[in-house]
């Protein structure tokens, strides 16, 4: 599934080599936390979060056949 989650977000980000996507899974919870370079944030969120809802909706629906639950949280990146 965070393969699904990469997929959708590298199509938006300009900065592709910035993105992070960090795992967690907790029985059948799972939440990916997706680090983006501060430019990309307005892209990959989309206008009022409907990219953010929309590949949110996908991911339930994929993984309805998994049994798990999924939570994505987008982030900015920090500075190194």
């Amino acid at each position: 599934m965070t393969d699904l989650i990469k997929y959708v977000v590298l199509q938006f980000a300009d900065h592709k080599d910035d993105c992070e996507f960090v795992e967690k899974v907790d029985g059948d919870n799972v939440s990916v936390t997706v680090y983006l370079n501060p430019e990309d944030m307005g892209r990959v969120i989309g206008r009022q979060g409907r990219i953010a809802k929309a590949l949110r909706t996908i991911v339930k629906s994929a993984a309805l056949k998994t049994g798990k639950r999924y939570n994505i949280e987008i982030c900015e990146k920090e500075g190194e």
